[in-house]
């Protein structure tokens, strides 16, 4: 078989088998059948007669359906393959005590931040929150003031001033879905174990009033939070002022936060994968479900998100939820997903985008079962709605868009202190306050795109176990959280990427 494109099966019930390197046409399997057609790496072959309207399976479950008659060895993708409903068995808490890794007999630890209320920070930061739109661009001036003066270089246990900006704020139902997501978004930031202080700086007249949304969260001016309008200050010159004045008090104070060994059991980890391809739900997605085991099994929490990109593998995560409660608060989610695509004239299977349909991914259904593998075996303990507070110990899942900002800015505000971002076709994306560790899922990438990715998972193509990545994925993240600084952070990505998931009429 020398110079047979490698190939795999991942399900005995699978009718597509995946190409690992490039198949040209006439090309003879391992599977010992001849390619019909060219198949790019990462995308699937049919290893039998696929009659019109037959499923398509592929890790033994359903992604769609037979458009016309399919040939064995022909390539398998959008010219064959349609999205149709199914029945879907919830079997609620089927499987909720199996799955997980052993418990381990020594409890791993990080260097970490411990805070007051109990919670430990992976980093240190000042932020700068903005109620509305019309006030970013001071908080910008703020932060720029302030790294420009040198200041900074005389508090080398803060990690920085960020100014976390963003496009609403204002001509929103103060009533409504949109602005509760909002207020429970700056919350979750600013209560982020990550940040050791915070300024939010408003404009004044917007209908995010930062007096209501202090008073409705209990939260009084003090050391470590501060806050101020532009108009109630005088203007933009005077509020750039008083805000470096407020950080420069503020700095000593933070400064005094050391890290210290704590246990593993205080991390909060966001689960994310963006620019997926054929290989994510091969090697990265199932890598990092095995740290997330891991860090379960030590006690922490782990976030999984991105609820379009788990349509139509939601049915594996409720056999895993620990109660019928549990399970039917995800299912509602996907329903309210379907209203609100429907409402706004969109479908589902929109959802892979044209990155994702060239490294191999077909249907929404196909890219949910790679993506739900990031999750790993654990039981769901919670459903959370969007940056609402996981305070739930365990494999928890949070509502949010499968816009990768979008949906970290979430997990951040429900309390993650670092990420894990999985990716096929290469994402440029960092986060701050909580770190993100990028995962490669194929070798090409990482060694094109060396300077961004972290991690390579490609080597799973080539025998390292998932079992062996996983663990090697989980001592990063230790190391991470203890102040190594991953891709991203030395760009100083960040800043840009406080993205609030935005829900309702601009009025």
């Amino acid at each position: 078989m020398s110079g047979t494109p490698r190939t795999l099966r991942l399900h005995g019930d699978d009718n597509v088998i995946v190409s690992v390197d490039q198949v040209r046409q006439g090309d003879r399997l391992a599977e010992d059948f001849i390619a019909a057609t060219r198949v790019p790496r990462g995308h699937k072959i049919a290893v039998c007669t696929i009659a019109s309207g037959e499923p398509i399976r592929k890790f033994g479950q359903i992604i769609g359906f037979a458009s016309r008659e399919i040939a064995r060895g022909e390539w398998v993708h959008e010219q064959n393959v349609v999205m149709s409903d199914f029945s879907r068995d919830y079997a609620f808490s089927a499987d909720a005590d199996q799955g997980g890794v052993v418990a381990p007999d020594a409890p791993a630890t990080f260097e970490g931040f411990r805070r007051a209320n109990d919670k430990a920070g992976t980093r240190n930061y000042i932020g700068i929150l903005t109620s509305v739109n019309c006030s970013a661009s001071v908080a910008r001036f703020i932060a720029e003031a302030v790294t420009r003066s040198g200041i900074l270089d005389e508090f080398p246990n803060v990690d920085g001033v960020i100014p976390l900006v963003h496009g609403g704020g204002c001509a929103l139902d103060v009533n409504g879905e949109g602005y509760e997501m909002l207020k429970r978004t700056q919350w979750g930031y600013a209560a982020n174990p990550n940040m050791g202080a915070v300024v939010m700086v408003g404009l004044g007249c917007e209908g995010f009033q930062i007096g209501r949304w202090k008073e409705l969260y209990g939260v009084v001016e003090s050391e470590t939070f501060r806050s101020m309008t532009i108009q109630d200050v005088g203007g933009t010159r005077k509020t750039v002022d008083q805000g470096v004045e407020m950080i420069t008090e503020m700095l000593p104070l933070v400064n005094q936060s050391k890290r210290e060994t704590l246990p593993a059991s205080m991390l909060s980890l966001a689960l994310q994968c963006g620019g997926s391809d054929g290989y994510s739900g091969i090697t990265a997605n199932p890598s990092l479900g095995y740290a997330s085991d891991i860090l379960v099994a030590h006690g922490g929490t782990t976030i999984l998100a991105e609820t379009p990109e788990i349509y139509g593998a939601e049915h594996l995560l409720t056999r895993r939820a620990v109660s019928r409660e549990v399970g039917e608060k995800l299912v509602e989610r996907i329903k309210w997903w379907e209203d609100y695509t429907a409402r706004n004239r969109m479908e589902m299977n929109n959802n892979p985008s044209p990155g994702n349909k060239l490294g191999g991914l077909t249907t929404i259904l196909e890219k949910s079962l790679g993506a739900t593998a990031k999750g790993g075996t654990s039981p769901l303990t919670a459903v959370y709605e969007y940056a609402e507070p996981a305070n739930a110990k365990g494999f928890v899942f949070m509502d949010s868009p499968g816009y990768d900002p979008c949906s970290i800015t979430g997990q951040v505000a429900s309390g993650a202190n670092i990420v894990a971002f999985t990716t096929g076709r290469g994402s440029a994306y960092g986060c701050k306050p909580s770190p993100s560790l990028k995962l490669a899922t194929n070798t090409p990438m990482y060694e094109k795109m060396i300077d961004d990715m972290d991690i390579n998972c490609g080597d799973v193509l080539d025998g390292v176990s998932i079992e062996e990545k996983g663990q090697q994925i989980f001592n990063r993240l230790l190391e991470v959280a203890s102040g190594s600084r991953t891709k991203s952070e030395q760009f100083g990505y960040g800043d840009a990427e406080f993205v609030p998931w935005i829900v309702g009429a601009t009025m």
